[in-house]
């Protein structure tokens, strides 16, 4: 480990930081820490800026290594904490990249240490592991380390994180958001009379629509150093490199931001819940990835989706669907993580304990539609919301997979994975593991949900119309499998107890099929515990 941490720092020899660096850190007196996720200097109070503080990127290998995290995720990570570092060192801050083998906050206490004149302010971080070692330092060095409110979200943790519990549904809290923010109201309305246009957004794609191809991100020399690096010495992690095409530089975070107003946003709702093979982006924004890391802010993409509705670039339901993801489910998950944590990490309602399918590892399945969007992680390590909700976890949750499994995949497989906003999607929202606090229902279907929305089924050896046989569609038998063994978290559930009659009315024999081809199914299906 100590030859890999000499081979890492040998990484950053040319980073252009000044020669007289231990004269500054000597004469320093304010530090101050930021998060790989916290690249943007503009929501930091402007108090703590004007001292011109030290500034303080750390490198942690444990980070790096502690789950196989998709290479793509590595290098965007690290390349846009360097970019970053370096841009601020151009606009005259003293800056000092540390590098550690343990966590950032181990690396920080050992500089504390050295430096036992330094001053140190770190902004709260998201993630509940990261945010557990700055209050250890904090506690350390009690009166030398200061804390500082996260400031990259709309919504005030204090106000809404009580109301968290089964009931208060992400509805009521984007209502309550917008009219607070006045994004799409019309004094106490909402703009245009509703609330939103789901109704509108869940068109299938017509096979004539024209797809606007994202801009490509040439890697520049940092952040080809940095795909060299994790090529190097994380050659197993999870993913390839070949396809990486994302901005590590705010500027060019805005020039995609633009790119979707002006070519995507149009399109977006509309055709929000759509799946088409070889096709991972659609029109989606592809922003989160900018959002999660402070490359771009909240508040901006909702004002620059509005402004292109003013101007008649984009139509009312493709703005309010694209604001409500942002506004709405993004802010609102991060309140339930505030208001859940540490004990939802270990939800599992349905009591599923089977290892994950191998096939979230090498996309090497018939199931064309799971094929694709596995394929599509491994290659960007990205897919869009329906992928990830109605292929991904609706066939973790129909094969009884663990939901822990689930989690920790996505966590390690997603570029925008943090676990503040991937951990509700996965355990809360996806797998209902935490038993309804976040989700109404469980969100599992059949093969007739996949086919209405893709074209993945027309090129699958399965035939989706039917429900049982040897070339049935496994989401079929699976789906009515489910609603049969977990019957009361349906018959329960006004919107979903419709689905434990229909059952009930097949014949004995189907219902036998059903339980037969399911179990033959689960039990056969490559299982590979999380790497």
């Amino acid at each position: 480990m100590l030859e890999t941490a000499r081979q890492f720092l040998q990484q950053i020899d040319n980073f252009p930081i000044s020669p007289q660096l231990e004269n500054i850190i000597k004469n320093s007196i304010h530090a101050l820490f930021i998060l790989h996720d916290q690249l943007n200097l503009a929501v930091f109070p402007p108090e703590v800026l004007a001292q011109k503080p030290l500034l303080i990127f750390v490198e942690s290998q444990d980070y790096a290594i502690a789950l196989p995290h998709h290479k793509q995720k590595l290098v965007y990570i690290l390349s846009a904490q360097r970019h970053f570092a370096i841009a601020c060192h151009q606009q005259g801050f003293p800056v000092l990249n540390l590098f550690t083998t343990d966590s950032h906050g181990a690396g920080l206490a050992d500089f504390l240490q050295q430096h036992p004149h330094i001053q140190l302010s770190y902004m709260q971080p998201s993630e509940w592991d990261t945010r557990s070692q700055m209050a250890d330092l904090a506690q350390r060095y009690a009166d030398r380390v200061t804390s500082i409110a996260n400031q990259f979200f709309i919504a005030d943790v204090d106000q809404f994180k009580s109301k968290i519990k089964k009931g208060y549904r992400l509805e009521t809290f984007y209502r309550e958001l917008r009219k607070q923010t006045g994004y799409l109201m019309d004094g106490k309305q909402p703009l245009g009379g509703k609330w939103n246009y789901d109704k509108e957004n869940r068109k299938s794609l017509p096979k004539n629509v024209s797809i606007p191809a994202i801009p490509a991100m040439a890697a520049d020399e940092i952040t080809q150093e940095v795909i060299d690096l994790v090529n190097t010495y994380l050659p197993q992690n999870f993913g390839t490199l070949q396809h990486f095409n994302y901005a590590v530089t705010r500027d060019r975070a805005l020039h995609l931001a633009q790119d979707f107003i002006t070519h995507r946003l149009a399109n977006f709702g509309a055709y929000e819940d759509a799946i088409k093979t070889g096709e991972p982006f659609l029109f989606h924004s592809v922003l989160s990835i900018y959002l999660n890391n402070g490359l771009l802010l909240p508040q901006e993409l909702c004002e620059m989706a509005l402004a292109a509705y003013q101007q008649n670039l984009a139509p009312l339901n493709s703005v309010e669907g694209f604001i409500r993801q942002i506004l709405g489910w993004r802010e609102y998950i991060r309140i339930y993580y505030e208001a859940q944590m540490p004990t939802v990490r270990y939800a599992n309602y349905f009591q599923f304990h089977l290892a994950l399918p191998q096939l979230y590892w090498d996309a090497q399945t018939d199931l064309y539609c799971l094929h694709d969007a596995v394929s599509n992680v491994i290659k960007h390590g990205y897919s869009h919301h329906i992928q990830r909700l109605m292929v991904l976890s609706n066939f973790s949750n129909l094969t009884n997979t663990d939901p822990q499994q689930l989690n920790h995949w996505f966590y390690l497989a997603y570029v925008d994975a943090y676990e503040w906003v991937e951990l509700p999607n996965v355990l809360g929202m996806s797998t209902f593991a935490d038993g309804g606090i976040l989700a109404s229902k469980p969100y599992v279907s059949g093969g007739n949900y996949i086919n209405k929305m893709s074209n993945c089924c027309a090129q699958c050896r399965y035939d989706v119309k039917a429900k049982i046989g040897e070339d049935a569609c496994p989401f079929n038998y699976l789906y009515w499998h489910f609603v049969d063994r977990h019957r009361d978290s349906f018959a329960e559930n006004g919107r979903v107890s419709l689905m434990v009659n229909v059952y009930d009315q097949k014949s004995a024999a189907e219902q036998e099929a059903i339980r037969d081809a399911a179990d033959n199914f689960i039990n056969a299906l490559p299982r590979q515990a999380s790497k």
